[in-house]
């Protein structure tokens, strides 16, 4: 990312929330109890896959990616949100902004990628289930996993490399983290390349795989209405209501930022928006994906037996 060298920024100012002094204690709570429970929800997750054997399977493996995935995003940039709540100096070097951005980014793109893999999985466990071990078998999950992050990887590099923004001086980004979308918006060069290459790198990150989950659920509902019992469609479409609720956040709100002309967008109206894909889903997903399950709760309840 080039600069002018005559007004070379080193750090940037993140205004946060100092800019609403009344709500910072009530969004200091918020926060902790978000990340803790991204954490722990999380966490739990990751452990209770690996050593309950019932749980080593094709969707699970899919699910711990998932919560692996859930923990990085929040740890990337919660702490920090937290630190500088109450600071009088919210100040993040260049370089640490950077960083942040493009793990952020790499981070968030490997999810939307993996949540189209899940979709794809629901499909053919719930269409195909005489055949779906054979079809979702081990190298094809490791390769659809792998797949996704190193994908991820590639577009995350793409968006950054063609970063060649000049600032003039003008430091103060209007956000709780560095977000590329916040960073353009200081840029005194011509950024239209940049908003050129995030929305087709949106369209491969967000509409594609959004589009094709949508049309996975819809495969889904149907295979699900054709269940005899009644109380067997009930709890299928009400599991499969849940997901896609999470999923829509997810993806609707990403979309909703970066996905439209950069001036038409709000500075203030997108910092919390984005607390919606990069908070309030990682410490759902947990709760919608997993804990509803009932094969978890049996490896819950298995747990909670040997410790008692």
């Amino acid at each position: 990312m080039a600069m002018n060298n005559a007004t070379t920024v080193f750090e940037f100012f993140l205004i946060g929330i100092s800019n609403y002094p009344e709500w910072r204690v009530t969004f200091f709570t918020l926060v902790l109890i978000t990340y803790l429970t991204i954490l722990l929800g999380n966490g739990f997750i990751i452990i209770l896959i690996h050593i309950d054997p019932r749980l080593h399977t094709p969707m699970y493996f899919f699910l711990s990616n998932l919560s692996f995935l859930d923990l990085c995003y929040g740890t990337v940039s919660m702490p920090q949100t937290l630190l500088h709540c109450f600071s009088t100096h919210p100040y993040l070097s260049y370089p640490r902004c950077l960083t942040q951005m493009s793990v952020s980014l790499f981070l968030a793109t490997a999810e939307c990628l993996l949540l189209a893999v899940m979709a794809y999985d629901r499909v053919v466990a719930i269409s195909n289930p005489l055949r779906y071990f054979m079809v979702m078998n081990g190298p094809v999950c490791v390769w659809l996993a792998a797949t996704s992050w190193g994908a991820s990887l590639v577009l995350t590099a793409m968006l950054i490399l063609s970063l060649h923004l000049h600032f003039c001086g003008v430091n103060v980004i209007n956000h709780f983290v560095c977000e590329i979308v916040s960073l353009l918006k200081l840029a005194c060069s011509d950024t239209s390349l940049n908003e050129h290459m995030i929305l087709i790198t949106g369209i491969f990150t967000l509409l594609l795989p959004f589009g094709f989950v949508l049309l996975s659920y819809v495969q889904i509902a149907t295979a699900v209405l054709k269940i005899r019992s009644a109380q067997g469609r009930h709890k299928a479409l009400s599991t499969c209501g849940s997901h896609l609720t999470v999923v829509s956040i997810f993806y609707g709100t990403a979309i909703s930022t970066y996905m439209k002309h950069q001036s038409k967008s709000s500075p203030n109206l997108d910092k919390f928006i984005s607390v919606f894909y990069g908070a309030v889903t990682p410490m759902l997903n947990p709760l919608i994906y997993s804990l509803r399950n009932k094969d978890v709760k049996e490896a819950m309840r298995k747990v909670m037996a040997k410790r008692e």
